[in-house]
C-alpha cells in the first residue's frame, strides 16, 4: 500500500492530487497547514509528501526545507518530496528547499502520477519551465550576491 501525504489549504489542489495519485493501492492523506507536515510524517512515514507551494501558515518551501532538516539530524525518516508550484519563476524556490521534484500548476494528472512515481522509486523529477528567463534571473541574483561577475 502506497501512502501519500499532501500539504494544502486549497480545495482544487486536494481534488486534483486526490484525482490523480488515489487508487485501490494508494492513499493521499491531507493536512491543511504547512506546520502540520513533520507530525504527520512522524506519526506515520509516508511513501511521498507533497507541498503545495502556497500554504497559509507554513509555506511549501519553508516545509520542505524542515523536513529535510529534521531527517538529516535524524528525527524522521527521510521522505521525498513532490513541491506544487505556482508559477515558472517558483522553480528557483523549489531548488533551493532541495526539493527532489516540482511541476508549475496547472496540474496535469498524467505528469503528476509519473513524478509521484518517479521519487517513490528513488528518481527526481525537476523539469525547467519553457521560459529561459524565469530561472536565469534567480541565479544571476545569487551568483552576484556570492560575488561573481555575471556576464
Amino acid at each position: 500500500m502506497t501512502d501519500v501525504l499532501l500539504a494544502s489549504d486549497a480545495d482544487w489542489v486536494i481534488q486534483e492530487v486526490n484525482a490523480a495519485l488515489s487508487g485501490p493501492d494508494t492513499t493521499v492523506r491531507v493536512v491543511r497547514a504547512g506546520l502540520a507536515v513533520a507530525a504527520a510524517v512522524e506519526a506515520s512515514a509516508p511513501d511521498l509528501v507533497v507541498l503545495d507551494l502556497q500554504i497559509g501558515n507554513m509555506g511549501g518551501m519553508a516545509a520542505c526545507i524542515d523536513l529535510h532538516l529534521e531527517a538529516g539530524a535524524g528525527r524522521l525518516p527521510h521522505v521525498p518530496v513532490l513541491m506544487l508550484l505556482d508559477r515558472a519563476a517558483d522553480v528557483f524556490l523549489a531548488r533551493r528547499s532541495e526539493a527532489e521534484g516540482w511541476l508549475v500548476k496547472p496540474l496535469d494528472p498524467f505528469s503528476l502520477a509519473r513524478a509521484a512515481e518517479l521519487l517513490m522509486s528513488g528518481g527526481t523529477m525537476t523539469p525547467q519551465p519553457d521560459d529561459d528567463d524565469a530561472t536565469d534571473q534567480p541565479e544571476d541574483q545569487a551568483a552576484n550576491e556570492a560575488g561573481a561577475e555575471v556576464a
